[in-house]
C-alpha cells in the first residue's frame, strides 16, 4: 500500500437491531432516528462526503429498507414539492447525495458482529484503504472527523483509529488502546483490548466509531474465531494487524455524542437544536423556562 493512496470508499455498518431504542426501532432502523430534522445516517454520510469519499457501502440487515429509500430518488415526493412551490425543501431532498457519489448495499444475513459486517464489504472495497463510520457516534466538529483522519492517514500511511479519553469506570464499554505518542493527537498503537474491566484496562483511551483501515484487515477478519459476545470483533482483527503494520490512534477535534444510548441521543438533539439556523432562538427561549417557570 502506498503512503498517499487516496481513501474513496466508506463502509457503514447499519445491520444492528437498535434494541436500546425499542419500541421506536421495532419497524424503523435506529440509523433513521432524527437529530432535529436529519437522520443519524445522513450526518454520517455527509461527514464521509466532506472527506472526499465517493463510494458509500451500507451493510444492511432485515428491516433496513428505509435507509435505501432515504438515499433513493423519490419521484412522487419531488413532484408534490415542486407543484406546491416548496423549492427549498425540494433542493434539500434532491441534494442528499452530491453528483458523483454512489451507494451500494450489502445484506448481512446474520448479526455476527462489527468485524463480520466490515468483512461483508470486502468484494466492494478491494485492495485499497477504506473508511468505516458508525452512525451511532455522532461527532460535531468544525472539520469533519473523517476528513481529519484521512489527513493523518496521508501523512502516516497506516491505519488510523479515532480515540477519546473515557472515564475509567466506562472502559468495559469500549475497545481500549495502549499507545506511544508520535505527535500532537497522534500515537502509535501497541495493543488493543476489547471491553476490559476498569482495573484491567491498559489506559483510558477508548476507540469510537471512526476508522481508516488497510485492506490487510480483511485477511485477519476472515481468519478470526468469534470473540467477545460470540461475535467476530473488529478489535481482534486490529490487534493482529498492528503486529504487521502501523496502526495510529488519533484524538480527534470535536464533540462526540453516543446516540446508541438514550441520554447521548437526547444530548445531541438539544445541542444540535441550539445551533439550528431556524430553531435556535425559539428553542433557547423554551429551555430557559424549563425547570424555572415551568414544573
Amino acid at each position: 500500500m502506498t503512503k498517499m493512496q487516496k481513501v474513496t470508499k466508506a463502509v457503514f455498518p447499519v445491520a444492528g437491531l437498535g434494541t436500546r431504542f425499542l419500541p421506536a426501532t421495532k419497524a424503523s432502523p435506529k440509523e433513521m432516528l432524527p437529530i432535529v430534522d436529519k437522520p443519524l445516517i445522513q450526518y454520517a454520510v455527509e461527514e464521509a462526503v466532506a472527506a472526499g469519499i465517493t463510494d458509500l457501502i451500507f451493510i444492511t440487515g432485515r428491516g433496513k429498507r428505509a435507509i435505501e429509500d432515504h438515499f433513493d430518488k423519490a419521484y412522487e415526493l419531488e413532484a408534490e414539492l415542486q407543484a406546491h412551490g416548496k423549492n427549498k425543501l425540494l433542493k434539500e431532498v434532491r441534494g442528499l447525495l452530491p453528483d458523483g457519489v454512489a451507494c451500494a448495499y450489502v445484506r448481512q444475513a446474520e448479526a455476527l458482529g462489527l468485524g463480520h459486517a466490515v468483512l461483508c464489504a470486502r468484494h466492494l472495497v478491494g485492495d485499497e484503504p477504506f473508511a468505516v463510520i458508525l452512525a451511532d457516534d455522532l461527532i460535531d466538529a468544525g472539520v469533519p472527523v473523517m476528513k481529519q483522519m484521512i489527513q493523518v492517514h496521508a501523512k502516516t500511511g497506516g491505519s488510523v483509529i479515532s480515540v477519546q479519553d473515557v472515564a475509567r469506570e466506562d472502559t468495559a464499554s469500549y475497545g481500549i488502546v495502549s499507545v506511544q505518542k508520535v505527535s500532537s493527537g497522534v500515537s502509535r498503537i501497541s495493543n488493543i483490548v476489547e471491553k476490559p474491566k476498569p482495573e484491567e484496562a491498559p489506559s483510558t483511551l477508548g476507540v469510537v466509531g471512526r476508522y481508516v483501515l488497510s485492506p490487510r484487515i480483511f485477511h485477519f477478519l476472515e481468519n478470526l474465531r468469534p470473540g467477545a459476545g460470540r461475535e467476530i470483533q473488529l478489535t481482534d482483527a486490529i490487534g493482529r494487524l498492528l503486529r504487521e503494520e502501523n496502526v495510529m490512534a488519533y484524538e480527534f477535534q470535536g464533540t462526540r455524542y453516543d446516540c446508541g444510548s438514550k441520554i447521548g441521543y437526547l444530548q445531541a438533539t438539544v445541542n444540535y437544536a441550539l445551533k439550528h439556523p431556524e430553531l435556535a432562538g425559539e428553542f433557547r427561549a423554551f429551555l430557559s423556562t424549563v425547570g424555572g417557570g415551568r414544573k
